[in-house]
């Protein structure tokens, strides 16, 4: 069976409209499903004067100028937006894609970035109330319908929002790996659940969690897509592997630093035969979608050569 796969870049890491320009065209010519970005406002690692392309005026620019991929954000921070007029953004740019957007939330998680721009940065407990509410805000303004939710955040009283998007809602991706919190706004929101940094011995028991709170909302777990995240570094030779290796290094410095330990953490890598037989095991444990994470974007061979021989 074909994979699924799309690509997943770090936009806070340098990316440009040069860059995400050619990304587009390569991701619709090279067969891949989709392109995501994530959603961060400056480097992660300490580098504040590289480009870091406003995720919303990116994806706007995809909607008008692909053709047939699916697109979105991986993931929009709750602490970043009011759900409500994420909801709205979400429609209009699934309207203007011809349905083609799919919008992943998240509670948040890096201090550093909501410091430097000022942004409140409140306890975990309280982005997670904040992201449950805000995953029912957004739902709900996707129904077409004046909705009250009466939530210690995010109320909403009579609201309507139009234009509704194509096909009553755009699909909802909750990303994480939180077993009592974020796995139960999955079961009670999410048409997606994508995961990352897992093995598949922890992605199984996960999947055991997620089944539990769906029992206890009523909800069939075989109605919630599941998509996984996961780094990856392939390439024809040992020497381009260990070349692409040392350069993501160079990026994200906290990355395995060996292939044991890259393979240890079931990330994806060596040679192409090596990876689909990686991606065909995690297919065989329920993964409907690959994020494959492209951590140096501009690598477009790479990526070519993934589309060209894993898509088909």
């Amino acid at each position: 069976m074909a994979f699924q796969l799309t690509v997943m870049i770090e936009a806070q890491e340098g990316l440009t409209w040069e860059r995400w320009q050619a990304l587009a065209r390569l991701a619709e010519d090279a067969g891949f499903a989709g392109l995501f970005r994530s959603d961060h406002l400056t480097g992660l690692f300490g580098n504040a004067h590289q480009g870091s392309l406003d995720a919303w005026a990116a994806m706007t620019w995809l909607a008008s100028h692909t053709r047939r991929i699916r697109f979105g954000p991986m993931v929009c921070p709750l602490t970043f937006y009011h759900p409500a007029l994420l909801a709205k953004r979400a429609a209009a740019v699934a309207e203007l894609s011809g349905g083609r957007f799919d919008l992943g939330i998240g509670a948040g998680w890096h201090e550093g970035e909501h410091a430097m721009f000022g942004i409140p940065f409140p306890s975990l407990k309280e982005r997670m109330d904040r992201f449950e509410c805000g995953a029912r805000v957004i739902r709900a303004l996707w129904r077409g319908q004046p909705v009250t939710l009466d939530q210690p955040y995010y109320p909403l009283r009579e609201a309507v929002s139009f234009p509704a998007p194509p096909g009553g809602g755009v699909p909802l991706i909750v990303g994480g790996r939180g077993e009592k919190r974020t796995l139960r706004v999955v079961a009670e929101h999410a048409d997606e659940w994508n995961v990352t940094r897992v093995t598949p011995e922890e992605y199984a028991a996960k999947c055991r969690v997620l089944e539990e709170h769906c029992r206890a909302v009523g909800r069939d777990p075989r109605r919630i897509r599941r998509s996984l995240m996961v780094p990856v570094i392939t390439g024809r030779t040992p020497a381009e592997v260990k070349a692409r290796h040392d350069k993501a290094l160079t990026i994200f410095p906290r990355l395995p630093a060996s292939p044991a330990e890259w393979r240890t953490a079931a990330f994806l890598y060596g040679s192409l035969e090596e990876v689909r037989e990686s991606l065909t095991r995690w297919q065989a444990a329920g993964i409907d979608r690959f994020m494959l994470q492209v951590l140096d974007m501009t690598d477009l061979e790479m990526i070519g050569l993934i589309g060209r021989e894993l898509t088909t």
